[in-house]
C-alpha cells in the first residue's frame, strides 16, 4: 500500500513538473523538449511499477525499467543540448539496448530479481554521475553558477543513492522475498528512485529560467540593430572599469567614433545599406578588439571604444587600426557597393573624473577631427591647443 500511494505521489508530482515544462516550451530553449518526453517517459514506467502483479509482468518488470532508464537518458541529452554540447544519441541508444538484453536474460533466460535490481541501480548511477559531470564542465560562462551546482549535486546525490542500493543488493544472501520486504532501507531506495525526475526537473526549470533572464538581460543591454553594447549598458560598464582602474592603477582610454557622412550613404543607398553599413562596422570593430575592451553603439552612426589598461599612444594606435581598416572596408549588398571612413576622438581618463567629463574630451576631439577634414583619429591631448566652436 505505502509503495503504490509512494509511486501515485511522485507520478502526480511528474505530471506537475511535466506543466511546468510544457509551458516553457514555446521559450524555444534547447533540451526543453527532451526534459518534456523525459517526464512522459516517467508517467509511462511508474504507474506500471503500482501494477506490479496486475498487469502482465512484461510491462511491470522490463518495459517499465526500459522506459525508467529512457526517461533519463532523455533528461542527459535535454541537459546537452541545453548546455550546447551533442547527445550523442548513437551511444544513447546502444547503452539502453544494452540495459534491455540484461534485464529480459535476468528475467526470461534466469529469472534473478536480485541481479536486476544491481544492473539497473548501476544504470541509474552511472547515466546521473554523467548528468552531474556535463553540467559541471559545461556551466555558461558569465552566468551564477548555483541553478547548475544545485541540479549537478543532485544527480550526485541520486546517483549515490542508486550506487547505494546496487551494493546492498550485491553483497546480500541469495534472493528470497524477504529481499524485497518494506524494509526502512527499501522504501528509503524507493523514494530516492521514484523522486529523481520530478528533482531534477525542477533543476532543469531553474536552468532554463536563468537562461531566459541572461537572454533578455542580453536583449535588453545590447542595441537591436548592430548587436552592440546599448548605450546605458556602456556607461555602467564603463563606471565599473573606472573603480577597476583606481584600485588597479591602470590607465583608461575612450575612443569616440563617428562614421563620415552617413547621411549622404543613407541617402545613396537607402536605409537598408545605412543600416548594412552599421552592422558590418560593428562586426569589423569587434573582431579588431582585445578581450575586455567594450564597444558600444552612442546612438545613430556614433559608437565608442572603451579601452582598460591602454594609455594615450596605445588608444592611438588602436583607433588608427579601426580607422584604416574602415577606410578599406567594402560593404556590399543589393544596394550595390558602399566605401565608408570614420573620425575617431582619443581621450585618457583623468582619476576621479566623471564618465561624462571623459566623454565631453573625446567628443572634442572627435569634432576637431571632423573639421580638420574627416577620415582622421585626434586625441584630446593634440587636439586641445585647438579653439573649435561647439556644433549647433
Amino acid at each position: 500500500m505505502l509503495t503504490t500511494s509512494l509511486l501515485a505521489i511522485t507520478s502526480l508530482l511528474s505530471f506537475m513538473m511535466l506543466l511546468i515544462v510544457g509551458s516553457l516550451l514555446r521559450s524555444r530553449v534547447a533540451g526543453v523538449r527532451e526534459w518534456c518526453f523525459a517526464n512522459v517517459a516517467v508517467l509511462i514506467a511508474l504507474p506500471l511499477f503500482a501494477l506490479r502483479g496486475i498487469v502482465p509482468d512484461f510491462l511491470s518488470i522490463p518495459f517499465a525499467n526500459l522506459t525508467l532508464a529512457g526517461g533519463l537518458l532523455l533528461y542527459y541529452a535535454g541537459c546537452a543540448r541545453f548546455l550546447g554540447r551533442s547527445p550523442h544519441w548513437h551511444a544513447l541508444g546502444a547503452s539502453l539496448g544494452v540495459l534491455a538484453a540484461a534485464i529480459l536474460f535476468w528475467h526470461y533466460g534466469i529469472d534473478n530479481p536480485q541481479l536486476r535490481v544491481v544492473i539497473v541501480s548501476a544504470y541509474h548511477a552511472i547515466f546521473l554521475t554523467a548528468i552531474a559531470l556535463l553540467i559541471l564542465r559545461h556551466i555558461p560562462p558569465r552566468r551564477h553558477p548555483y541553478n547548475y551546482w544545485l541540479t549537478a549535486g543532485l544527480a550526485l546525490a541520486f546517483a549515490t543513492g542508486h550506487a547505494v542500493r546496487g551494493i546492498v543488493f550485491g553483497l546480500a544472501p541469495a534472493p528470497g522475498p524477504a529481499l524485497f520486504a518494506p524494509t526502512l532501507f527499501n522504501t528509503v531506495m524507493l523514494t530516492i528512485g521514484t523522486i529523481v525526475m520530478p528533482a531534477m526537473t525542477m533543476g532543469c526549470v531553474l536552468m532554463i529560467h536563468d537562461a531566459m533572464l541572461a537572454t533578455a538581460e542580453e536583449a535588453a543591454n545590447r542595441d537591436y540593430l548592430t548587436g552592440a553594447i546599448s548605450r546605458k549598458h556602456f556607461d555602467l560598464l564603463a563606471r565599473q572599469e573606472m573603480v577597476r582602474a583606481v584600485a588597479r592603477g591602470w590607465p583608461l582610454s575612450i575612443i569616440v567614433i563617428d562614421l563620415d557622412h552617413f547621411k549622404l550613404i543613407n541617402d545613396t543607398h537607402g536605409h537598408a545599406g545605412g543600416d548594412t553599413v552599421l552592422r558590418e562596422f560593428v562586426k569589423l570593430v569587434r573582431d579588431s578588439l582585445r578581450e575586455g575592451d567594450v564597444f558600444g553603439r552612442l546612438g545613430g552612426e556614433e559608437f565608442a571604444v572603451l579601452l582598460p589598461g591602454t594609455d594615450t599612444p596605445g588608444a592611438i594606435r588602436i583607433a588608427e587600426r579601426l580607422r584604416t581598416q574602415a577606410s578599406r572596408h567594402l560593404v556590399a549588398g543589393t544596394f550595390g557597393v558602399c566605401h565608408y571612413t570614420l573620425s575617431g576622438g582619443v581621450a585618457t581618463w583623468l582619476e576621479h573624473e566623471s564618465l561624462e567629463s571623459l566623454c565631453m574630451r573625446a567628443d572634442r576631439a572627435l569634432y576637431a577631427a571632423k573639421i580638420s577634414g574627416r577620415n582622421l583619429v585626434l586625441s584630446d591631448v593634440l587636439s586641445s591647443d585647438e579653439t573649435a566652436p561647439e556644433a549647433g
